[in-house]
């Protein structure tokens, strides 16, 4: 299954950090600052951050199912 909670979860980590690393990395003016690269930094830390919270729900219903068992 593509869509599996530690799967989102896992991704939605690497586009927060990625969303977090980009904007360093054009303060320390090691990558030139673009409108394009931070709009892409901003989307990447919202939707890491979107699917992060869908993949921690689907992961808290599944395990919440197999506890009520």
């Amino acid at each position: 299954m593509w869509f599996s909670p530690l799967r989102l979860i896992l991704v939605g980590l690497f586009l927060v950090v990625l969303g977090a690393v980009l904007p360093w990395l054009m303060v320390l003016q090691l990558i030139p600052a673009s409108f394009i690269l931070s709009m892409i930094s901003y989307l990447a830390s919202t939707f890491g951050l979107v699917m992060g919270l869908i993949g921690a729900a689907m992961y808290a219903r599944l395990y919440r199912k197999d506890i009520e068992r």
